[in-house]
C-alpha cells in the first residue's frame, strides 16, 4: 500500500470521510424529501458496478489518505450486492472505517449477514414513532419494519446505533422528547437534524425548521444535559449526556450552527460523480475516468484537483446561496 498524501483543499482542511451513494432509488416517499411518485431515477449503466466503487473506494483509502467511509443512497439496503460490496470494502488494505445510513426497513434480515461482512455502525432515519404519522411521512405503512430493523442491528452488534430525526414544525416537533425518552430506554444514540434545503420539490422553508436551539430548549425542560467532549471539530454532532448518565442525545446543526470551516468530507454519487459538498453546484466525473481506462495516479489527481474548487461553506441563507440541482436522494446523505 503506497503512503496516502493527504486530501488537502486550498483553506488547508484535510479530508478523510468519504460518502459513497450506492443507489438514488429508495422505498420510501417521504414527503419532505421526494413526490409520491419518485423522481425518474438513475439509468442502471450509468451506476457504478461494485467493483468499480471499490476501486475508487481503494484510491481514496490508499492515495488519498480517507480513513471512514459511510454507505448512503437513496435507501442503500436496495442494493442486492450490499453485503458482497461491504466484503471488498472491509478486505482492501488499510480498510477504512465502514457505516452505513439507512431508512431500516430491509434492516432485520441483512443486519448479521453486514456485520459478518465487515460494516461497523448504521444510522437510522426516523422521524416519529406514531404509525400514522409515519404513514403519511413516507406515505408508506412500515414503521414496524424499521423497529425490527434498529432491535436486529442492536442485536448484531452494530453499536452504537443512531437514530437520525429531522423534526419539522407543527409535522413531529411535538415528539422531540418523546423520541428522547424512547431512545434511552433502548439504548439508540438519537441525534435531531435540522431540516436542509434539499427536497426534490424545491419547497424547504426556513420557518418550519426548527433550530438546534428550540430543540435543545425542549429537552433542557425535560432533562438535565452535560455537554459531551467532541471527538474533533469536523465530528457534525454536538451531544449531551442526558441525566447524568451514559446516555446521549444530539444536534446536528448543518444550517444555524455550520460545521464547514472543519468539513473533511467529501462525496461520490451512485453515478460516480465526486461533490466536495453537500450543497455543490458543480461535480467532477470520476466515473468517465475509470471507463476511459485511467489509471490510479491519474484518478488520485483529478480528485485533489477537485478539491482546490471547494468553497469555504455551503452559503444557506446568504444572498448567493443556490440550491444544488440534485436532490438529496441522489447525492447521499
Amino acid at each position: 500500500m503506497p503512503q496516502p498524501t493527504p486530501l488537502t483543499d486550498r483553506f488547508g482542511r484535510v479530508h478523510t470521510d468519504l460518502r459513497v451513494s450506492l443507489t438514488d432509488r429508495c422505498n420510501l416517499r417521504c414527503t419532505y424529501c421526494m413526490p409520491a411518485e419518485g423522481l425518474p431515477w438513475l439509468p442502471a449503466a450509468d451506476l457504478l458496478s461494485r467493483a468499480e466503487t471499490t476501486r475508487l473506494v481503494r484510491v481514496a483509502v490508499h492515495h488519498l489518505g480517507i480513513t471512514s467511509v459511510r454507505l448512503t443512497g437513496g435507501e442503500p439496503l436496495l442494493r442486492p450486492d450490499l453485503p458482497a460490496l461491504i466484503a471488498d470494502l472491509a478486505g482492501l488494505d488499510g480498510a477504512p472505517e465502514l457505516s452505513l445510513t439507512t431508512n431500516g426497513i430491509r434492516l432485520a434480515p441483512l443486519a448479521l449477514a453486514l456485520r459478518a461482512a465487515g460494516l461497523r455502525r448504521v444510522n437510522v432515519s426516523l422521524d416519529t414513532l406514531r404509525p400514522e404519522r409515519f404513514a403519511l411521512l413516507t406515505r408508506r405503512n412500515r414503521i414496524e419494519d424499521v423497529f425490527a430493523g434498529l432491535r436486529a442491528a442492536r442485536a448484531a452488534g452494530l453499536a452504537p446505533v443512531k437514530v437520525n430525526a429531522v423534526p419539522v414544525r407543527g409535522v413531529n416537533d411535538d415528539e422531540i422528547v418523546p423520541m428522547t425518552e424512547w431512545a434511552i430506554e433502548r439504548g439508540y444514540r438519537l441525534r435531531f437534524i435540522e431540516q436542509m434545503p434539499l427536497d426534490a420539490q424545491g419547497a424547504w422553508d426556513r420557518a418550519l425548521m426548527v433550530t438546534a436551539d428550540e430543540v435543545l430548549t425542549r429537552l433542557a425542560a425535560r432533562f438535565t444535559l452535560t455537554p459531551v467532549a467532541r471527538e474533533g471539530s469536523s465530528v457534525p454532532a454536538e451531544e449531551w449526556y442526558v441525566d447524568g448518565t451514559a446516555a446521549k442525545v444530539g444536534v446536528i446543526a448543518s444550517v444555524t450552527r455550520p460545521f464547514c470551516g472543519a468539513c473533511d468530507r467529501v462525496r461520490l454519487t451512485a453515478d460516480g460523480q465526486l461533490r466536495t459538498c453537500l450543497f455543490a453546484t458543480d461535480e467532477s466525473d470520476l466515473r468517465a475516468l475509470l471507463r476511459s481506462g485511467a489509471d490510479d495516479e491519474r484518478i488520485a489527481a483529478a480528485w485533489r484537483t477537485a478539491l482546490l474548487g471547494k468553497g469555504a461553506g455551503h452559503g444557506i441563507g446568504t444572498p448567493g446561496f443556490v440550491r444544488p440541482d440534485r436532490p438529496m436522494s441522489a447525492i447521499g446523505g
